[in-house]
């Protein structure tokens, strides 16, 4: 596991002294985000994220989708055609323009989320306080 993370960790610095991604101030501590979600994410430790991989992530978010769904997500975002998501491309659909779905539900994970239940007795509403 110890080279895998630095095989991790060489891409990340190709990302730092990249010219093209030197204006973002955020960059380091955005790819030392991406590092951790993509090995929490890779079940099998083969570097790729496979379909059940994304299946795994999108379930945990609470974003289940079909293997047809997931497979057209991952060849969105696919540049060698393995049908899996090494890191260099997961980092670079994260850091891109170009807003996949896959990119969308984990900048949003937070929003799958189960919110905590207020306490204590609802408000009292009068007619004027409905729509």
């Amino acid at each position: 596991m110890a080279k895998w993370e630095s095989q991790l960790d060489e891409i990340n610095k190709e990302f730092l002294d990249d010219e093209f991604y030197k204006d973002d101030e955020e960059l380091s501590f955005k790819l030392t985000e991406y590092k951790a979600k993509f090995i929490e994410c890779d079940q099998d430790l083969s570097g790729d994220l496979n379909v059940m991989d994304v299946k795994y992530l999108l379930q945990k978010l609470g974003q289940a989708k079909t293997h047809l769904e997931v497979m057209n997500m991952i060849k969105e975002v696919d540049s060698t055609h393995k049908d899996a998501i090494n890191y260099r491309d997961f980092v670079k659909m994260m850091l891109g323009a170009k807003s996949s779905i896959l990119k969308i539900i984990l900048l949003f994970e937070g929003l799958g989320k189960a919110k905590e239940k207020p306490k204590g007795l609802p408000p009292k509403r009068d007619l004027s306080s409905l729509p």
